[in-house]
This record gives C-alpha cells, sequence and structure tokens, in this order.
C-alpha cells in the first residue's frame, strides 16, 4: 500500500487564508438568503415591530448556518471547503479520523473561545510544535497538509504518524515510527 506523506502541521497563515475562503461562503450565502427575504418583505408592507423580530430570528438562523456549516465539514471529511482549497484538514490526534460530531461541535465553541481572549488562542499556533491552537488542544485536534490523490489511497493514522517523524513513504521506511504524543 503506498501512502503519500503529508507536508506537515498547518501554520497560522494557511489556516488564517482557509478561515477566510470559508468566511467569504458562509457570508455569500446568508446575504443571498437575507436579500431574497428582504425583497419578499418589502413586498409585503410588513410593520417594522414584526421586521425587528424577524431581524432577530435571521440572526438566530446566520448564528446556527455558520456553527452547522463548520461542524457537518469538520465531523464528515475533515474538512471545509476553505480547508480543501488549500490543503489542509482537521484531525483527531488520537485516532487520524476527522473530528467526531459531537467533537466538531464543541471545536467550534473552543474557536470562538479563542478569538475572545484577544486572539491569544490562535497566537499559540506559533510556539506549539503541532502548530495547535487552543480549540485544537482543548478537542485534541491537529490541523495537517493534507492534499489527497486519485491514485494513492490515504491512511489518515499514516499521515498523522508521518507528519511526526515516521511512517513508510512510498514502501520506504521514512523513520522509527514513534507512538503519537499524547495532547
Amino acid at each position: 500500500m503506498i501512502h503519500a506523506p503529508p507536508a506537515g502541521h498547518a501554520g497560522l497563515a494557511t489556516r488564517t487564508l482557509a478561515f477566510a475562503l470559508d468566511a467569504a461562503v458562509i457570508n455569500t450565502v446568508a446575504w443571498f438568503v437575507g436579500a431574497v427575504v428582504a425583497l419578499c418583505l418589502s413586498l409585503l408592507g410588513v410593520p417594522e415591530e414584526i421586521r425587528t423580530l424577524l431581524a432577530l430570528g435571521g440572526a438566530a438562523i446566520a448564528l446556527l448556518w455558520t456553527f452547522g456549516y463548520f461542524v457537518f465539514f469538520w465531523s464528515t471529511t475533515g474538512q471545509t471547503p476553505g480547508n480543501r482549497a488549500l490543503g489542509i484538514a482537521v484531525r483527531d490526534v488520537r485516532t487520524g479520523d476527522p473530528p467526531r460530531v459531537r467533537q466538531a461541535a464543541l471545536r467550534v465553541f473552543g474557536l470562538v473561545l479563542s478569538a475572545l481572549l484577544l486572539c491569544l488562542g490562535f497566537l499559540m499556533i506559533l510556539i506549539d510544535p503541532r502548530r495547535r491552537a487552543l480549540h485544537d488542544r482543548l478537542m485534541r485536534t491537529v490541523v495537517i497538509y493534507y492534499a489527497p490523490s486519485p491514485t494513492v489511497r490515504h491512511d489518515a493514522r499514516r499521515e498523522l504518524e508521518v507528519a511526526h517523524g515516521g511512517g513508510v513513504v512510498n514502501g520506504e521506511p521514512a523513520a522509527v515510527v514513534p507512538p503519537l504524543p499524547a495532547p
């Protein structure tokens, strides 16, 4: 079996660009839906009080849409569209698989926590050996470079082992495979 080695752990710049692409997708959909709803409401002559309530409801739906976007993509493939465009993936440190639904949901809340602390949670990426942010440490995840090829079969656990300095690359031993470090 041939395993393609990942280039390592994704850094702050790559992860920020991926997040920006995801934010563009999320906002484009939200703005489009909001514009359609606003157009429909303008044709109906809805009172101002009702419009205010609808705006609050729309904001709540936009938050749920954002939450669901990240949870869905992280828990299915480990890659949001922004992650896929930049060749990175979120993986559970223990299994090498994409995060489970609960883990992905809690990772979204951890992401907010990383941002609320004056973005210090994100700056941890610069000093952590595996480039993990606060939310990665809390949820035991890691973000690795991952570019699947149709001709190469990928094994997520093996990709993490190679990223940590061991494993098999193209049938040749890359190094002695150490156990994955504890989170």
